[in-house]
């Protein structure tokens, strides 16, 4: 298996993809092989001592790089040979069979788009964000930021790729479905939400109903869907909140001088620990990391890869959409 990472991408690139690639290769079986994508210079310089397998660990030159700022499909168009273009080209290919980047979210998705293509019965791929939750797993929530302006018919699709995701990914046989919403009664919301739900209510899948935000920490749904302005909205407040919640523990725990376990309070409420959002809907494995990550989420996120080559995971979301698509047809 090989998988393409983004060494220019992200905050503190290259020092951190390069970093969190070693590591990789280190914790995961020795079947993975990773190509690094991007300044053949630069990269080589940040392996310098850090003992990478030569073996498993590849350099792929890319002349270009796609800054946060620049706007993402103007500049997918614009330069080629950027390290997220080449990364999203080498899957295409064939070369590699997943990639990664913590670089600019809008190019990663619009290079996956076009390059690779959407799946059929998908008209917007959605970006899958993990929420940690006070259950005993996370809740998976789409869309995270891909789509700003969605149709109810979207809103489903993003419900049936959820399904598929916490299936394979999370191992839960059959994931409770969320509509994310001002209320939980059925009526409620705006003409997109009530519109989505009267289209998952009549749905094959395990939809529990509208879910409000307040709800969302309680762990009631498996998968929970909305358009991406809410769900960034959501997401960014979340890691926000994460945060606060561990500095004022902290705070509590040194002025009380009380036994609490604070490691594992700040590993609960770390995105690092999910390793990156997949964006799903696209012919092909990518996943996107957030802009501030650290090694340990680069190698988490190379977890996620490599175990969604592993399961299939493209085909099955293929065979899941064709069978909407027939349903609806």
């Amino acid at each position: 298996m090989r998988i393409a990472l983004d060494a220019m991408g992200g905050d503190n690139a290259p020092a951190i993809p390069v970093l969190g690639a070693v590591e990789a290769l280190q914790h995961i079986d020795a079947d993975l092989e990773l190509l690094l994508v991007g300044d053949l210079d630069a990269i080589r310089q940040e392996l310098q001592g850090l003992g990478a397998p030569r073996n498993r660990l590849h350099i792929v030159p890319a002349s270009q790089r796609i800054g946060m700022n620049d706007p993402p499909v103007e500049s997918v168009r614009r330069k080629p040979d950027s390290s997220i273009v080449r990364g999203v080209a080498l899957q295409k290919s064939g070369e590699a069979d997943a990639f990664i980047s913590a670089g600019s979210t809008g190019a990663i998705v619009a290079a996956s788009i076009l390059v690779l293509g959407a799946l059929p019965g998908t008209d917007r791929p959605a970006i899958g964000a993990l929420l940690p939750t006070v259950a005993a797993h996370p809740t998976l929530m789409l869309d995270a930021g891909a789509n700003t302006d969605c149709r109810a018919q979207q809103l489903e699709q993003f419900a049936h790729l959820g399904h598929i995701y916490i299936q394979d990914l999370e191992a839960r046989a059959r994931p409770r479905i969320g509509l994310l919403n001002i209320g939980a009664e059925s009526g409620k919301g705006n003409e997109l939400t009530l519109e989505a739900y009267g289209l998952l209510e009549q749905s094959d899948l395990n939809f529990v109903g509208n879910v409000e935000g307040r709800d969302i920490v309680k762990g009631d749904c498996d998968v929970l869907v909305c358009d991406g302005f809410v769900g960034n909205v959501v997401l960014k407040f979340y890691e926000s909140v994460a945060a606060h919640v561990a500095q004022l523990a902290s705070q509590a725990v040194a002025g009380a001088q009380m036994d609490v376990d604070l490691q594992n309070i700040c590993r609960v409420l770390d995105y690092a620990e999910h390793g990156g959002a997949p964006l799903l809907g696209v012919d092909g494995v990518t996943i996107i990391c957030h802009g501030d990550s650290p090694a340990r989420g680069i190698r988490n996120a190379v977890r996620v890869a490599a175990r969604s080559v592993e399961i299939d995971m493209v085909n099955h979301l293929r065979r899941e959409l064709s069978g909407l698509v027939s349903a609806r047809a």
